[in-house]
């Protein structure tokens, strides 16, 4: 019986059909990571396909050792030598990588063809100012002074040293330059520069203009010159100043002109009567014939009618020229043309 109750029951279960049972729910799946667009570069690194953080790790290997290197400036022959760590360069290969990823690249042309891809700029920073100090200690280092042009007075020349032109390194668009390359990566790590020209503030031309006329007096031989562009023109004989009434050497200038002047006699013992009076022009008393140029002092250049004293000591400290001579002088010499006497 219990052999026969077993198998009845093994029976009944068998013929009773399985129970469906509900599938256990699987977890999501994370979504793909995003990838860089084919065609995607950045300072030159292919980063087609790469992730943020794999395109962070290859540009930090690839670009850090060259990103290190000096930037080297050549000038007058010169090499001068910038380091990263005086620029205070730094790469931020994180917002480099996060740019590419947001880039994406041109279509293809129309005519078929592949992108021409794209080239993402490097996120680059550095210190200007550090810049403009290497770029000023490399100026001093290569500056050649330009000569301004000098006039010596002699009595008998007009002695030029001429003006010679100076170089200097053009340091604003230097650094302007420098700024660039540091910037678009380590492609560009040098710069030769030439040395632009420095235009002396006095040249022989600009002494010309400066010294249309001179006039100078040599005591010693009696002669009066005159120059024209520091280049000699005329040349007359003088009576000077007598012994204790000495014609006065030094530098002067043309103060005043008249045409027939007015003798304003001294108060000097040598003038006896005519001490403090005033004589007109023309009067046969008054000895400033024809033409006055003054000096200084009282002193000045005028005509005589005493011919016999040019090439003496005679007069009380003028400068004595024959009437014919001082009247061909005076148009010749404005007001403020130097005087050198000696």
């Amino acid at each position: 019986m219990r052999l026969a109750c077993a198998a009845i029951l093994c029976a009944l279960l068998a013929a009773v059909p399985a129970v469906a049972q509900d599938p256990q729910p699987q977890p999501p799946q994370p979504a793909p990571e995003p990838t860089i667009a084919q065609g995607v570069k950045a300072g030159g690194v292919d980063l087609s396909g790469m992730t943020q953080e794999q395109a962070e790790a290859a540009l930090t290997a690839t670009l850090q050792e060259p990103l290190a290197k000096d930037f080297v400036l050549s000038a007058s022959g010169i090499r001068f030598h910038l380091t990263m760590v005086q620029a205070k360069l730094k790469f931020d290969a994180h917002a480099t990588a996060k740019h590419a990823l947001a880039t994406t690249p041109p279509p293809p042309p129309a005519g078929g063809g592949a992108s021409a891809g794209v080239d993402v700029p490097l996120v680059l920073s550095h210190a200007h100012l550090a810049v403009r100090a290497f770029v000023a200690a490399a100026a001093r280092r290569v500056y050649h002074a330009p000569r301004a042009a000098r006039l010596r007075m002699t009595v008998s020349r007009m002695i030029v040293s001429h003006s010679h032109t100076g170089l200097r390194l053009a340091s604003k668009r230097v650094a302007k330059q420098i700024d660039k390359a540091l910037d678009a990566g380590p492609a560009a790590r040098s710069l030769r520069s030439k040395l632009v020209k420095v235009r002396p503030s006095v040249t022989y031309k600009v002494l010309q203009r400066r010294y249309p006329r001179v006039l100078t007096v040599d005591r010693d031989h009696f002669t009066l010159r005159l120059f024209r562009n520091l280049r000699p023109w005329k040349r007359y004989g003088i009576a000077v100043g007598m012994a204790g009434l000495d014609t006065p050497a030094g530098t002067y200038r043309i103060q005043d002109k008249q045409v027939d002047p007015a003798w304003h006699v001294p108060n000097s013992a040598w003038a006896g009567s005519l001490a403090g009076q005033v004589i007109p022009g023309g009067a046969p008393d008054n000895p400033l014939k024809a033409r006055w140029m003054g000096i200084a002092n009282g002193v000045g250049i005028h005509g005589t009618a005493e011919d016999w004293s040019i090439g003496s000591r005679a007069s009380h400290g003028c400068i004595r020229m024959h009437v014919s001579d001082v009247i061909d002088l005076y148009p010749r010499v404005p007001v403020g043309t130097p005087v050198l006497i000696k």
